[in-house]
């Protein structure tokens, strides 16, 4: 083992005793101690790093956040190899935050049921994914908080998700409807009709009762997009998941414009509903809608006029 991979072992081991769970960087900074190696070089150089980062040619959305990935070991490093070289920030442009895509009423409603027609009619796929969708349109979970829910995180009878380890490692408690609790608890009745005994702990399982892993649910989710006309067949592109808790922070937000709730003062309430690490994250919501920026526009028109 190179003195760079020890290095990166360490350097990851420090940013996760920190809250990070890096394993993003991780993968990246393995991927540069084989390119290190390829180049028989031992010091990180300005060179070197612009290189590695800038491949491969297609990939350019991702080259300034491998640079960065980059600069952080390279800070790490310069208390023990002062050869290492000083990476300058903003090197390399980060590509611009992906607008959220607003689903409709009447896309949830397609996308819903052509998730509940999913075949075969009788396997467990078709509640898993209607479940699994319905849940993050609700409540703005994060795809990976769902898929790591545990049984014992899912308390019906309270109507409480137990959220473990998000982003920074935070925890949270989610509160349910009663009519979510109603569609989980009969979720969970089709489950364990079809895997007694259980075989994995946890709630949202595949068809054998494993661990649902994301490459199957984005699978489905583009299966389905395509159906009802989200994405073309050729679309590389189009809406996400993830556009899922963007929708619900939207339309919390939409609604409290209109009933004229005290925004300032509820924001960080939505933020550590949603689980943002910063309610700066939350803030964003207001200049990423159109329909939010109006609303806030208007309030502030209100304010001028009962002032003058």
């Amino acid at each position: 083992m190179s003195a760079l991979e020890i290095a990166v072992g360490e350097y990851v081991a420090l940013r996760r005793s920190l809250g990070f769970k890096f394993f993003g960087p991780e993968q990246r900074l393995k991927g540069f101690v084989r390119f290190m190696a390829q180049r028989e070089a031992t010091v990180i150089t300005y060179p070197l790093a612009l290189e590695w980062a800038t491949q491969p040619p297609d990939k350019r959305a991702s080259w300034a956040l491998r640079f960065s990935d980059v600069r952080g070991l390279s800070q790490y490093l310069r208390s023990r190899e002062p050869r290492t070289a000083v990476l300058p920030s903003r090197v390399l442009p980060y590509s611009k935050r992906t607008r959220p895509y607003l689903y409709s009423d009447t896309e949830i409603s397609q996308l819903l049921r052509a998730a509940f027609a999913l075949p075969p009619a009788k396997a467990l796929r078709r509640w898993t994914y209607h479940c699994l969708f319905g849940l993050l349109i609700v409540t703005g979970l994060r795809i990976g908080e769902a898929l790591a829910l545990k049984r014992t995180d899912v308390d019906l009878e309270q109507g409480i998700l137990r959220i473990h380890g998000a982003k920074f490692g935070k925890s949270r408690l989610v509160p349910l409807h009663t009519t979510t609790c109603t569609k989980l608890r009969r979720y969970a009745e089709q489950r364990d009709a079809h895997l007694d005994p259980p075989r994995s702990p946890y709630f949202f399982v595949a068809e054998q009762g494993g661990q649902l892993l994301h490459q199957y649910v984005y699978r489905a989710f583009w299966q389905i997009s395509r159906q009802i006309g989200l994405r073309k067949p050729s679309d590389r592109t189009g809406p996400r998941i993830h556009d899922f808790r963007h929708r619900f922070a939207v339309r919390t937000l939409v609604r409290w414009y209109r009933s004229g709730q005290p925004i300032e003062q509820l924001l960080p309430v939505l933020s550590t509903y949603l689980g943002h690490v910063c309610v700066r994250d939350t803030y964003w919501y207001l200049s990423g809608c159109p329909e939010l920026l109006g609303q806030a526009v208007k309030r502030l028109e209100h304010r001028w006029e009962a002032a003058s």
